[in-house]
């Protein structure tokens, strides 16, 4: 059972990049976050910041929000002052109304939350993810991190990492890992209607990556299996590999897949629509992404609470969703022999880990480790010792 907060008076501030115009990882939890804290405390007041959403009420209407939320808008500003005039609010509106707790999920503003605490001493939280924080050298970033009541971690790895680079207090970081929910990632048979749409035959073995394609995320690792899809179309000569997302790394991929003669056996569908990410999933024989910069993975949930083998890096986070392989098969992420090897066990059912080929106990050990009310006890637990 969810544990409420007895007093009324409880004020939180929570600052977002976004929650409505686009939906990565960061996105997902910060929406978990606010769904966690207003079934914990029905009763506070919630101001929420969202550097680049701009004003939808249709966005609203999906979401199932307390009356006493307000939504500060600053995506129909240029990106520039946006970020001037997010601090700018956030400290003014800080001053005068001295929230309980402000909890940022990126560092980038978590500099106006260590201002405001240099005024009038408002506590706040950040939440760590990956890369962002890891081996960051921007003065404002470290003067966050020094200044923070708490860092919340996605992973053990993220903790790890902070705790060596930045010289991070262990007692600081608390962990709180990411999480889904179990009644929309549900076990299924392939879809008709996406069979049809790829032209994929129905017993035709199929590998699905959902990611972000841009050039700042090649570490996600699907690079990595197009080279590998060539020494695998040599065991599973039918073998259909889906890369699912959107960004500007898109046109150099689909070059690269024309250069390995991958064009017949390779789809780019683009953005998958909240609507069909599940379907997807059940589409798939196999998620992968052998990533090696990712701070946890919310994409290995959602497909193994489908009942999915996936495959991950082991140098990053992804060991932690895969709970240490017990739930999946970690490879070296820049060992594409392995990785190659490793998808051929998988399809071919040769695969050592036999809970992969067991979909309703996959699920079941994710949602027990990893589903939403977990996330919303471990929460309780942090914030019951800082609000009174």
């Amino acid at each position: 059972m969810t544990q409420q907060h007895p007093l009324k008076n409880n004020h939180f501030y929570l600052i977002f990049p976004n929650i409505f115009e686009f939906k990565g990882g960061v996105q997902v939890y910060s929406a978990f976050l606010l769904k966690s804290l207003q079934d914990l405390y029905p009763d506070a007041n919630y101001d929420v910041f969202l550097k680049y959403d701009k004003n939808d009420s249709k966005n609203l209407q999906n979401l199932q929000l307390l009356p006493h939320t307000k939504f500060h808008y600053f995506g129909h500003f240029p990106r520039l002052l946006q970020t001037i005039l997010l601090a700018i609010t956030i400290i003014l509106k800080g001053i005068w109304q001295r929230p309980n707790l402000v909890l940022s999920t990126h560092i980038n503003y978590a500099i106006a939350c260590y201002l405001l605490k240099r005024i009038n001493g408002t506590n706040y939280w950040f939440v760590a993810h990956g890369i962002e924080v890891w081996s960051t050298q921007k003065t404002s970033h470290k003067l966050a991190l020094q200044g923070a009541e708490k860092i919340i971690a996605v992973s053990e790895y993220t903790k790890t990492r902070l705790i060596k680079e930045q010289n991070i207090s262990p007692k600081k970081i608390h962990l709180l890992f990411n999480t889904f929910e179990a009644k929309y990632f549900q076990i299924s048979s392939k879809p008709t209607y996406l069979l049809k749409r790829y032209n994929i035959n129905p017993n035709q073995p199929i590998i699905l990556t959902v990611t972000r394609l841009g050039r700042m995320a090649k570490y996600k690792g699907y690079e990595q299996i197009l080279y590998a899809l060539v020494k695998i179309r040599q065991h599973i000569p039918n073998i259909h590999y889906i890369l699912a997302g959107k960004g500007d790394d898109r046109p150099r991929i689909q070059t690269l897949i024309t250069s390995l003669n991958l064009d017949d056996c390779v789809t780019l569908p683009g953005f998958l629509i909240d609507e069909e990410l599940c379907d997807h999933y059940n589409l798939c024989d196999v998620f992968a992404m052998p990533s090696q910069g990712e701070g946890f993975g919310i994409v290995f949930l959602e497909a193994l609470a489908c009942g999915k083998a996936v495959l991950a890096g082991n140098q990053d986070g992804s060991v932690q969703p895969l709970a240490s392989g017990e739930l999946g098969c970690l490879v070296d992420p820049n060992n594409v022999e392995d990785i190659a090897n490793k998808l051929t066990e998988i399809i071919q059912g040769n695969y050592a880990n036999k809970i992969m080929y067991n979909p309703e106990g996959l699920r079941k050990r994710t949602i027990e480790l990893f589903e939403l009310n977990q996330f919303k006890t471990q929460l309780a637990t942090l914030l019951s010792s800082n609000l009174k």
